[in-house]
């Protein structure tokens, strides 16, 4: 036989062993009572409960798992925020049940708050960070009984710091909720020589890193677009083709009309058109393929990643919401290097409404921006700037002077006033790496009496106004 026949003969066998598994079964079910209609995969196929919420399903030779997609109505077991939606595949084990609870409040409305790239190195770095969660439940204590609240981590949960996973679990279980997650290229196993092997530290601590879940109308997909390439810790932003296979066959369990949100640790695209022949570590490699599959759809894709604020609206049906660093500067500083604050996302979803805003940790809800006096920007000296960092095109910036408008302020790209000041500390934020970023939100406008008392106003999407004084 030659090489080539070797070859092919070897294809069709390998071919062979991933399509081969053993068909398991198992029930869904809420008490005594079986779930009907919740689809249950093993991340290869999905299939769905009969109306007793029973389920057979043919395991693929590679699956680790068998989940559910946790319908509209109903919650999963959670251990100290984990969802428990998922279980382990254990050779010659034939069946798999899942316990669902009933919601106890209708989540047609809900509020999902989001948070990025926690990148937890140290002790030190835990214990500040479980100061934080006290916003988040300040936050939350007049929502909570009244409509559902979860929360999402979009990734890099730990700096490269796997021994960090469990002490995190325990740290959010002070939020009582839910945390969604996935995984980001600092939470990999590195050293692995193909890219399934980076995830499975993370899978061992919070199951698939590709999964779905229902509340109300919305749909919220979790993907993994972290592909290793193993040359030191590199990756490229990318979704491989088992895991669009799986989508395609979630989606299609998903009624069109209702709102879908995509979350995944590096961004998808952070200008409103892709750039040509780009291979980019911070951007998905192969974003056109998820935005085919979700064209028609209402879609909002939550990623992190690049520790900075940024919406980009790539039409009336499509946008992206890049979330700041929780970590700030790597726990240097309470700003991010583009200046947007410590904080997280908060979406407030009713049926397939959906308003977002910023929550800056230590501020009230209404800090939505930062304005700074004549002289402040090296760049702009003669100007007062703004750093508005969860701005979008239905954004407006407005200068005042002594309580009438004067001018509608001037979108720039460059540096915040104060990241700049506290990256140039060296001795502060300890590494040489870390600089200042300029950013698209920045706003200025030349007052025509820097005498006057000099107020900017901002109105966001939603027609909320914010001003403040600038000292």
């Amino acid at each position: 036989m030659n090489n080539r026949l070797i070859t092919i003969a070897s294809l069709m066998l390998l071919a062979g062993s991933m399509s081969a598994g053993n068909v398991v079964g198992g029930r869904v079910s809420c008490g005594d009572s079986g779930v009907g209609g919740v689809m249950v995969t093993d991340g290869y196929a999905c299939v769905t409960t009969d109306s007793d919420g029973r389920y057979s399903i043919e395991l693929d030779g590679d699956a680790r798992f068998v989940y559910v997609t946790v319908p509209s109505g109903y919650l999963p077991q959670v251990e100290k925020s984990v969802p428990k939606f998922y279980l382990p595949v254990e050779e010659g084990k034939t069946q798999y049940d899942f316990a669902l609870a009933k919601n106890p409040v209708d989540d047609t409305r809900h509020v999902a708050i989001v948070q990025a790239d926690v990148q937890l190195t140290s002790q030190r770095d835990l214990d500040t960070y479980e100061g934080l969660l006290d916003d988040v439940n300040d936050f939350t204590a007049g929502l909570r009984g009244k409509t559902d609240v979860f929360g999402i981590d979009l990734g890099d949960i730990v700096g490269d710091t796997p021994s960090l996973f469990e002490p995190y679990i325990d740290v959010t279980a002070k939020m009582d909720m839910p945390v969604w997650r996935t995984i980001g290229n600092h939470d990999m196993t590195y050293g692995g020589r193909t890219f399934e092997y980076s995830y499975s530290t993370f899978e061992s601590h919070f199951g698939p890193i590709y999964y779905s879940f229902n509340k109300g109308k919305a749909h919220y997909i979790v993907l993994d677009n972290n592909f290793y390439v193993n040359r030191d810790y590199q990756y490229i932003g990318y979704i491989d083709e088992r895991t669009f296979r799986w989508l395609e066959q979630d989606l299609a369990h998903v009624p069109s009309d209702n709102l879908v949100f995509v979350m995944m640790h590096i961004p998808g695209c952070m200008t409103e058109e892709l750039q040509w022949n780009a291979l980019l570590p911070d951007e998905t490699s192969n974003i056109a393929g998820l935005w085919d599959l979700l064209k028609g759809r209402n879609v909002h894709l939550l990623t992190g990643h690049t520790h900075f604020n940024w919406n980009v609206c790539f039409g009336d049906s499509l946008m992206e919401h890049n979330t700041a660093a929780v970590c700030g500067i790597w726990w240097k500083a309470d700003v991010c290097m583009d200046g947007t604050p410590q904080g997280y996302g908060v979406y407030e979803i009713d049926g397939t409404d959906v308003k977002w805003l910023y929550k800056s940790m230590g501020h009230p809800a209404d800090y939505q921006f930062r304005a700074y006096p004549v002289g402040a920007s090296k760049e702009y000296p003669a100007d007062v700037v703004a750093n508005v960092w969860n701005w979008d095109k239905k954004w407006k910036v407005e200068l005042l002077e002594n309580g009438k408008l004067t001018s509608e302020m001037t979108r720039f790209e460059g540096y915040d006033p104060m990241a700049s000041e506290i990256c140039a500390d060296k001795e502060r934020v300890e590494y040489e790496w870390i600089n200042p970023i300029k950013t698209p939100h920045m706003f200025r406008a030349t007052p025509r009496d820097a005498s006057a008392k000099l107020e900017v106003r901002v109105t966001d999407r939603f027609g909320n106004v914010y001003t403040q004084t600038v000292n």
